[in-house]
């Protein structure tokens, strides 16, 4: 590979062998090097291959400005999550989460630790990201010497959940709200308290995720399932559906989306039997 366009010591822009154009990162690759030479193989520790233009023109000012101790250590983060969670994560997390972490250490030696208001939530709703957020802690702690809060965690931890939804960290934050909201409504209709290690939960919770990312698509949910159906769930589980019917009309007055009768059946299904393991 020939060196297009170097960034810095340890980053330059080449070509793989189908012509496309990729990024490639190791320690002193670039050193004393100018554009045209050949990249030495053996220096290469990370190749990437964004597809899409704005990701990859991020990834080459993020490269560019931040040291590379920082990728390095974001690397580590993200494998480890990999490995953690058996799922495929997008790789516009090495952008975002290496921005982030160096931001927050910056922000951390300057005395200014940032609260996250969607702690708790991100512990209720995103425990397996939680979890690997914080063992990030301590990766970071040993990298930078700095003692970062849990709040650092929830917010490593919702990037992670942003990577395998591919959805941008805004609308990941709107849907956590939303979640939020409908377990509120149901915990307080049958004044209960979740087992939140119930696979009833678990289930109950990644169908409310798919569910508010709909919503806010405006994509409504459509299956094969038959009136009769839904008129027997709602005559054999009646409270499970009176409080279906409280978040059809919470849902229909904040968010102008009117629920179609297949969501109104599997919300009734998965309340019935969260509230049974409650």
């Amino acid at each position: 590979m020939v060196i297009k366009k170097i960034l810095n010591n340890n980053v330059v822009i080449t070509e793989n062998d189908s012509g496309k154009e990729i990024i490639v990162m190791g320690a002193g690759l670039a050193f004393k090097s100018k554009k045209g030479d050949i990249i030495p193989e053996e220096k290469i520790d990370k190749i990437f291959t964004l597809s899409d233009n704005e990701a990859k023109q991020k990834l080459q000012l993020i490269l560019s400005e931040i040291p590379l101790e920082y990728v390095e250590v974001t690397e580590k983060i993200i494998n480890n999550a990999k490995e953690k969670l058996g799922k495929k994560l997008n790789d516009t997390l090495y952008i975002t989460l290496t921005d982030h972490i160096y931001s927050s250490v910056e922000r951390y030696n300057e005395g200014l630790p940032l609260k996250n208001a969607l702690l708790w939530d991100t512990k209720r709703f995103y425990k397996e990201e939680f979890t690997i957020g914080m063992e990030c802690l301590q990766i970071i702690k040993d990298k930078f010497n700095v003692d970062m809060q849990e709040d650092e965690a929830a917010s490593i931890a919702l990037h992670i959940v942003n990577a395998q939804m591919n959805e941008d960290m805004t609308i990941l934050y709107d849907i956590t709200k939303i979640m939020q909201e409908i377990t509120n409504i149901v915990k307080y209709h049958f004044n209960i308290i979740f087992n939140e290690e119930s696979l009833a939960y678990y289930r109950f919770i990644t169908h409310l995720k798919f569910f508010a990312q709909r919503l806010l698509k405006e994509n409504d949910y459509r299956d094969d399932n038959d009136s009769e159906l839904f008129e027997t769930v709602k005559k054999k589980y009646k409270d499970a559906y009176e409080c279906t019917k409280k978040i059809d009309k919470f849902i229909l007055e904040k968010y102008n989306y009117k629920l179609a009768d297949e969501e109104l059946l599997y919300l009734t299904i998965h309340i019935t039997k969260v509230i049974k393991n409650s």
